[in-house]
């Protein structure tokens, strides 16, 4: 059945939609990019009816609508975690198996044995939800969504946190997929744009700018106007770091850990692993899904718990000789799936910003007259002065991310760890951090340690790689360095 939007005004407590004419064909599959705010989210409310429709109509009714998007991955996380039962058993609860999780929305055996092959998961079947990478855990949500036997799909980024050969994958099931299941592929990036769907709709802050196909948005002057708004925006963005520089004086190494190795019952996530940094050095990390890269990251901040049985000096100390988390974090800046995903407490959008002075995840002290007018100024220059008083659970995931990033640099970190920040960003959000990264590096502001899997994401003043390949002959990962400095 077809879908029609006539002068339709929709609306729920945080957003309004607005769709002036758009007809969605049941063998159509339609890409949807939106200029500022997020949009996924909205459209599937509005398709499964629970949009307050104010003015207009929307005719034809799609069936059972599925949304694949990292804010629904983070409500299933959050699911997890108060499910944890690790205090009743003699280890660490990894959350419900992969194999659990699809099966429990679908009574059907091989239909779930069927989307775990399909979507390259049979190796991850028994493993917890809550210990896959952020790209497994995509691929995961997908099939649960699948496995629910919609009329109709919405994806919200689906590509994002995928490595390339998962992604090029991905692209061609959904190919094979609209054939049989109407859907909303909802992209932020141009190279995200599948070049099997020769409909887009183009949508700025929740109302529907214009329709075309392929052709004409290959050559539409949106992303090019759209770089130079956020280079100028940028260049604010670097101004107001500037003027609160400051810097840390630390002897080489800043971090160094030797024959490192994470490990758990049932495998080997790295091990042998010899890595430096020194002053002055930004790192990118690379690697495909499920590599280690997080983990390593968690080792550098502190947070796995296995940074202590490793020999690892940072910042001039020996971890394990008595330092506190605490003197480590103050030196550190993080921006990650894992932080996002901890950030569940009900404080304002003002106060994440201001818990970067304080390392904590939300506010619990009074912060000075000083970091409150710093904070401001943030808010101010990301374009969200107005919800400075909002609870960050009640934003866009996006509006989220932007305020964790601001979190992460408002203190100015030795070391700046990045691990996907862009995740959920529109593109407007993406471009400008990406830009900011780029001259932080640049003046050595901090010093970054960054991963993506995207190669359009590569920050030019990055020159030394640190990449987990897959070797034959352990069946586990190792690293390859390629310095530049």
């Amino acid at each position: 059945m077809d879908i029609k939007f006539q002068q339709l005004e929709a609306f729920d407590d945080n957003a309004k939609l607005q769709i002036n004419s758009w007809v969605i064909k049941h063998n159509q599959p339609w890409a949807v990019f939106s200029i500022e705010g997020d949009i996924a989210e909205l459209l599937s409310e509005l398709l499964s009816k629970k949009l307050t429709i104010s003015a207009g109509t929307m005719s034809g009714h799609p069936g059972k609508v599925e949304l694949v998007s990292l804010t629904q991955q983070q409500r299933l996380l959050e699911e997890e975690i108060a499910n944890d039962d690790s205090e009743f058993i003699d280890r660490i609860d990894a959350g419900s198996s992969v194999y659990a999780l699809i099966q429990q929305h679908c009574d059907d055996h091989l239909v779930a044995e069927h989307l775990i092959e399909e979507l390259d998961l049979h190796n991850l079947k028994e493993s917890g939800f809550r210990v896959l990478s952020t790209g497994e855990t995509r691929r995961v949500m997908l099939a649960i969504a699948l496995a629910a036997k919609p009329d109709f799909l919405v994806l919200d980024d689906p590509f994002t946190g995928l490595d390339i050969e998962h992604r090029k994958t991905l692209s061609n099931y959904l190919h094979k997929l609209s054939a049989s299941l109407p859907m909303l592929i909802c992209f932020s990036r141009e190279e995200d744009h599948p070049d099997w769907v020769d409909n887009i709709a183009l949508f700025n802050k929740g109302e529907l700018s214009e329709l075309m196909d392929k052709s004409s948005w290959d050559n539409h002057p949106v992303i090019k106007q759209l770089k130079a708004q956020s280079s100028a925006h940028s260049e604010e963005m670097l101004t107001l770091i500037r003027r609160h520089q400051h810097s840390s004086h630390f002897e080489n190494p800043i971090f160094e850990i030797s024959n490192g190795k994470v490990a758990y019952t049932d495998k080997t996530i790295f091990s042998d692993l010899n890595w430096r940094i020194n002053k002055g050095q930004h790192w990118q990390i690379k690697g495909p899904n499920g590599c280690g890269k997080s983990t390593l990251l968690g080792l550098i901040f502190g947070d796995h718990p296995q940074c202590y049985s490793n020999d690892i000096q940072i910042f001039g100390k020996q971890r394990g000789s008595g330092e506190t988390i605490w003197e480590i974090k103050k030196n550190i800046g993080m921006v990650s799936s894992s932080l996002h995903l901890q950030y569940r407490v009900s404080c304002s959008a003002l106060d994440v910003i201001l818990s970067g002075f304080y390392d904590s995840i939300g506010l619990y002290q009074q912060a000075t007259a000083a970091e409150i007018a710093i904070a401001h100024e943030w808010l101010t220059m990301l374009h969200m002065s107005d919800v400075a008083q909002t609870s960050f659970k009640q934003l866009e995931y996006g509006q989220q991310r932007l305020l964790l990033v601001a979190r992460a640099i408002v203190k100015q970190p030795t070391l700046l760890i990045l691990d996907e920040p862009y995740q959920g960003l529109d593109y407007l959000g993406r471009r400008l951090v990406k830009n900011a990264l780029e001259l932080i590096a640049r003046e050595n502001l901090s010093q970054l340690l960054y991963v993506s899997h995207y190669q359009a994401d590569s920050l030019k003043s990055i020159k030394n790689y640190l990449e987990f390949v897959f070797d034959d002959q352990s069946q586990g990962y190792i690293t390859q360095q390629d310095q530049g400095n």
